[in-house]
Parts: C-alpha cells; structure tokens; sequence
C-alpha cells in the first residue's frame, strides 16, 4: 500500500534493499503504524515533503507489526512510534536534538518544513562525512520524551 506516493515495507529484504541500494540520497524510514494518528500526522508531513526532497532524499514507510521488521526495532530499540531513522549511503544517519536518544527521532515533525530543515541539515553533514548533525530545530520543536529502564 502506498500513502501519497510513499512505499510501505513489510519484509526485512526490502528494508535490506532500500538501506543498501539508496546512495548519494538521505533515506527516511518511518517506523510505525498505518493506523496510529500520530504516524498519520507524520506520514501526511512525509508524504507533502517527498516532492521537494526528492532530489536527495528517498522516504519509506516500515510496518511495525510485520513479523520480519522485528529484527530491525530490536537493532534500534524502537519502543515509542513513530520513530524515524535516517541513513545515507547504507550509513546510519545521527541527529542530536538535545534528547537522550540520537540514533532517532520520535514523534512526530511540527510542520512540514521543520521534516525538511531536518533532511537537509543530515544531507548536508552526510556530503562532509559527518555521522552525526545537530538538529536545526528550536528546542521547543523538538518531541519530549523519557527514557524507562526496566528492572533497574
């Protein structure tokens, strides 16, 4: 099923595929749920910004539910959704946006061209070799949320 011209990926080939054979181009991956209204606000922003981004950026959507992407929120420790993950050229793209995680970010963008200051500042680090960006967004716009250990 695609939304507004975004892919959804259900296997783990796929996701494989997409993250090896995306080059010179940011790839956005958004973890979640077709029928979260948080991830129905984040895809309707993706989906308004892939035309735009579409010279460096690719977007998929990726099923949390699917059986075969479990391997994958394991590997990114995906509790909270939506998440998205950002690579370039097979790399795992990082962001400091002043949160205790910056291998994601999760929630859900304010506007359209907060996603798009996002995936050109990434773009932008990934040219220069960086693997690791600081967020171009006020604090103010960035999700808050608290990290829970369990058993601790």
């Amino acid at each position: 099923m695609a939304l507004l011209g975004l892919s959804t990926l259900t296997h783990k080939q796929d996701v494989d595929a997409m993250i090896r054979d995306t080059l010179d181009k940011v790839l956005v991956l958004r973890f979640g749920r077709a029928t979260d209204p948080l991830c129905m606000q984040l895809d309707e922003t993706l989906g308004k910004s892939s035309r735009e981004l579409s010279k460096f950026a690719s977007i998929a959507l990726v099923d949390v539910d699917a059986q075969e992407i479990q391997v994958y929120l394991h590997y990114f420790d995906i509790t909270l959704i939506p998440a998205t993950v950002f690579f370039f050229n097979s790399q795992h793209m990082k962001m400091d946006s002043g949160t205790p995680d910056h291998t994601k970010w999760i929630g859900a963008f304010h506007s359209k061209q907060d996603f798009i200051d996002v995936v050109e500042t990434i773009y932008k680090g990934a040219m220069r070799g960086k693997l690791i960006v600081n967020c171009p967004l006020p604090a103010d716009r960035v999700p808050k949320f608290e990290l829970l250990y369990k058993d601790i």
